[in-house]
């Protein structure tokens, strides 16, 4: 087993390569030539918590497992197995490789729902998830003006300065001016107004994966032609975007990425609901492996 650290996982998965795996996980999902196992949590008395995920693919599966506490941080890891005889193959750490392929699922929806470029993309969030998601759409459309919003403006300035954007002043001022918006935060409550969407818009929304917490406003889902999500199963357990803001007659609308909706017409409103996959995980990490096996490398 080789272990394949942050820098290496950077330096071989770039974010248009990661967009066309997904791509092709999604494509074989649907083909029954892969599955998804949605991610399990286990909360300790001490506020951390351990999170787990997993994917196969006719070529290798695998396990991301990353412990999480409020207070000190996170730690990512992921384990690749070779599919035909489940030998160990790599254990990589995953900060990086979550951060892109959460992107490229964004960048892959993108490449479906979007209007044709040239957009101008709203981001709200100033993370380094926002970062993720701004590169994923530049990978796939022109972008031709960027506005961040953040709730501590210096985020937002430094996000503008680092990435090439606009701060705007409030979030339904950047969301008007967008025909892609990207949201990735912590908020617990919508971010903005559903009238503040201008017909034609794509929204990616990647920051909530937990059930009491939303980025988008109930009446925004009413209002879309297309709601998308990575998969239904997972975001019946955590995607509190959908999970408060559509009744039982409204998750009959949901369609999964993996059902290839691409955008039907210049004005209609669409979001893909994003809570991240352990298939996508095995999709990049078997990529990166496969780039650095080529070399015959031991150790990375």
């Amino acid at each position: 087993m080789i272990h394949i650290d942050e820098a290496a996982v950077r330096a071989h998965l770039p974010m248009g390569k990661a967009v066309d795996l997904l791509e092709a996980a999604f494509d074989d999902w649907r083909a029954g030539r892969a599955f998804n196992q949605p991610r399990r949590r286990m909360a300790m008395p001490s506020g951390a918590v351990l999170h787990a995920l997993a994917g196969y693919n006719e070529k290798y599966f695998g396990t991301k497992v990353y412990a999480t506490h409020a207070k000190h941080g996170a730690w990512f890891h992921f384990l690749l197995y070779d599919a035909a005889t489940a030998r160990p193959l790599a254990l990589l750490e995953a900060n990086w490789l979550g951060q892109i392929r959460t992107g490229a699922a964004s960048g892959l929806a993108t490449r479906r729902l979007a209007v044709a470029g040239p957009v101008t993309v709203a981001v709200l969030g100033s993370g380094f998830q926002a970062k993720g998601q701004l590169d994923a759409v530049r990978a796939v459309r022109e972008v031709s003006r960027v506005l961040v919003w953040s709730r501590k403006r210096e985020n937002a300035e430094a996000f503008a300065a680092e990435m090439g954007a606009e701060v705007a002043e409030t979030a339904d001022a950047a969301v008007r001016e967008a025909d892609v918006v990207v949201t990735a935060t912590f908020a617990k409550d919508p971010l903005f107004d559903a009238a503040s969407v201008r017909p034609g818009t794509h929204v990616n929304a990647a920051g909530s994966n937990a059930a009491g917490r939303r980025e988008l406003p109930g009446a925004l889902l009413a209002r879309a032609s297309a709601i998308v999500a990575d998969s239904i199963e997972q975001a019946r357990m955590e995607a509190g975007d959908l999970l408060l803001g559509l009744d039982e007659a409204g998750w009959g609308r949901v369609e999964e990425l993996r059902d290839g909706r691409v955008r039907q017409n210049a004005e209609e409103i669409t979001v893909f609901k994003s809570v991240g996959l352990g298939l996508e995980d095995v999709a990049v990490a078997g990529w990166v492996y496969e780039s650095l096996c080529g070399r015959g490398l031991e150790n990375v």
